[in-house]
């Protein structure tokens, strides 16, 4: 009896053991591929972006045509109709949703590069301000993870400042693509021309990619920045014009997360893409990033490069309703400036050589 109780005793005591190693190897594959689950979400938060930026308005407005020739063709027509008397919505400032800019995929985006936010001064909600976001880079995706979404916790960085992220007007001419856009609280590049700022709230902010795709088009190669400035002269007047301060703001990181095919001037490539600039707004870019599944093939993924914008101290304008050259070119040269010292102060905290200088063409 004592010879049984001992051996039972014994595999008891084995069988624990066994136990014991079993749930420490499952915790310990179940915290591997926890990570690894992560690692996809953050390469498909990314790509979703990626895709509606580049084919969902595309795409959208072929179903909708296609959708006109089908039974269904009473949802093409009411959504036409509905289109047609929300047109100007997104020059009134849009449908701003707090709900999208806290979804949970931009904490993903964010995490993937990572991207970070760094303020340098206070914005006072009694002001207005332009913000010159640089470099452009491919999709600006600095800008938009840090302004159209909250994944950076902008509004409690600045609070009582409302950003409006500008693009381009053609991407609110599209179907499905204008909500996705609005919701995030992005606004028609042509409006924040006109007006200088979104009327709609006396305490927003315009956030502009200054130099815009002339930026993008900007040869960078390793161990150069550069930013295309010395001829946009559009945001001092409108700054003047509407009493704005501007705001500069250098993203360490943001050429680095696309590799680009640069044509040289003088060849074919760079003049097909300043006539598209020309007589479209845009210049089209040959570009890559990774692959879905791997890093060592081509795709549409960028690359997860740490992006760091820099949001630099305000520059207070004064408000004239008839500014001359002479006020513009004053107020554009001290912008220059500003983003310059900007560069220079931040640029060695971010893995950039002190003898490193910030080229303004």
């Amino acid at each position: 009896m004592k010879t049984f109780i001992a051996a039972y005793s014994g595999v008891l005591r084995g069988t624990g053991s066994s136990i014991l190693s079993a749930l420490q190897d499952l915790f310990s594959v179940t915290w591997l591929n926890r990570s690894k689950v992560e690692k996809q979400l953050q390469v498909i938060s990314v790509l979703q972006w990626v895709l509606s930026f580049l084919v969902l308005g595309v795409a959208c407005s072929a179903i909708l045509m296609y959708t006109f020739c089908t039974d269904c063709w009473l949802i093409a027509v009411l959504y036409f109709t509905w289109l047609v008397f929300d047109w100007n919505t997104p020059k009134k400032g849009g449908r701003r949703s707090q709900w999208v800019r806290n979804w949970a995929v931009w904490r993903y985006f964010r995490d993937y590069f990572p991207i970070q936010l760094v303020k340098t001064h206070n914005l006072l909600t009694s002001r207005n301000y332009i913000f010159g976001y640089h470099p452009h880079g491919i999709m600006g995706l600095g800008a938009f993870c840090n302004f159209s979404t909250e994944a950076t916790e902008v509004s409690k960085k600045f609070p009582g400042i409302r950003p409006y992220l500008a693009t381009l007007a053609g991407n609110f001419r599209m179907p499905v693509l204008r909500e996705y856009l609005m919701s995030g609280g992005l606004a028609p590049l042509s409006r924040v021309r006109t007006s200088g700022i979104c009327p709609v709230n006396p305490r927003g902010s315009a956030q502009e990619w200054l130099g815009g795709q002339k930026c993008s088009l900007s040869l960078l190669g390793p161990g150069r920045w550069a930013v295309t400035l010395r001829t946009e002269k559009t945001n001092p007047h409108l700054s003047l014009r509407g009493q704005a301060d501007l705001v500069p703001i250098y993203s360490f990181g943001e050429n680095e997360v696309y590799k680009q095919v640069i044509f040289e001037e003088g060849s074919w490539g760079r003049w097909v893409q300043k006539k598209f600039q020309k007589y479209i707004g845009f210049a089209p870019c040959i570009f890559h990033g990774r692959g879905l599944f791997s890093s060592d093939t081509w795709g549409l993924v960028p690359y997860s490069k740490p992006i760091t914008t820099v949001v630099g101290e305000p520059i207070t304008i004064p408000k004239l309703e008839h500014p001359t050259q002479q006020d513009i070119d004053l107020y554009h040269a001290m912008y220059m400036e500003a983003l310059v010292k900007l560069f220079d102060q931040h640029k060695t905290k971010f893995g950039l050589p002190e003898t490193e200088v910030l080229e303004v063409n």
